[in-house]
């Protein structure tokens, strides 16, 4: 009888939990928060606005996070994690981010259709037909980047403070590495301190990125040069912020006694995004800082 519920296989049947279904409504929640949110000239929905629709879904989807993980972590504690079932895992958070990477790709796209044909491009239904044509002379001036007016002065100049943002998240990346080989080493006091020193230059690089926002020459709305580049720089903040509180969870999962040189994909996953995140920025920078700058950059 002692060996009735022991495992005699690889792979993990997990136990029935409430948070696939509770994740899935957090986030229609959310989406119809967003929605009402948005569409500011309603009235809500069933009488409640929209703001306070979308704290509920976001906060409700954090909570179901917080316990679904939870019970990630408990299960690999059980042993329920075998060598088999890690090697998915990594599977699926390589799945993951290829569908991040093409994230960002459509907002390199939007930049880059952007810059490419600044007076805009002609759509053609066939070689004899146009059926429609995108001008955006009245935005750009026919030019790439903009011609200084309303809504946009100048460009940042890459050789200042992106530059150092990048300095910071490359740095960022060399101390995960350093905590990931401590923790290969069963070196604890170096994983904490790589994790540290990663959790404090991801809070720098966002510290970094919203002073740089708060002094752009140029803002988004209205704006195709300001929409596209606070898009792709801005969902990459977003990445950068997330990156840093699942390094944070790591960092507290450290100081716990978690991970050993032998299982620690909850840390490995957290590095692995993070050098994603580091790379992506590396593109951003030489694309949009350092190639889109232009002649007049520099103004604030």
């Amino acid at each position: 009888m002692a060996d009735t519920h022991a495992k005699h296989h690889d792979y993990h049947l997990v136990d029935p939990s409430p948070w696939p279904v509770l994740a899935s409504l957090s986030a229609f929640v959310t989406a119809v928060g967003a929605i009402a949110w948005m569409k500011t000239a309603s009235g809500g929905v069933f009488g409640v606005k929209g703001p306070w629709l979308f704290a509920a879904g976001f906060a409700a989807i954090t909570a179901v996070a917080y316990m679904w993980w939870r019970d990630v972590v408990r299960e690999a504690h059980k042993g329920d994690h075998t060598p088999v079932v890690q090697l998915h895992l990594r599977y699926g958070m390589i799945l993951f981010i290829a569908s991040e990477v093409m994230f960002f790709v459509a907002w390199f796209w939007a930049y880059f259709d952007a810059s490419f044909y600044p007076a805009g491009v002609e759509a053609l239904q066939n070689s004899k037909q146009i059926v429609g044509q995108v001008d955006r002379n009245a935005l750009t001036g026919g030019v790439w980047p903009p011609k200084p007016g309303e809504g946009f002065k100048s460009t940042f100049d890459p050789w200042g403070l992106p530059l150092v943002n990048t300095l910071v998240l490359l740095l960022s990346g060399v101390t995960v590495t350093w905590a990931h080989h401590a923790l290969l080493k069963n070196d604890r006091r170096g994983l904490v301190l790589g994790l540290i020193c990663t959790v404090l230059l991801g809070g720098l690089f966002t510290c970094l990125q919203a002073y740089e926002y708060g002094h752009a020459a140029f803002s988004y709305s209205g704006h195709i040069y300001g929409a596209t580049f606070f898009m792709a720089t801005g969902f990459h903040g977003a990445h950068v912020l997330i990156g840093t509180i699942f390094l944070t969870v790591c960092l507290v999962r450290a100081l716990k006694g978690h991970f050993s040189a032998e299982q620690h994909f909850g840390f490995e996953a957290a590095a692995w995004y993070w050098h994603f995140v580091d790379v992506v920025w590396l593109f951003l920078f030489a694309a949009i800082y350092v190639w889109g700058a232009g002649a007049h950059a520099g103004g604030h």
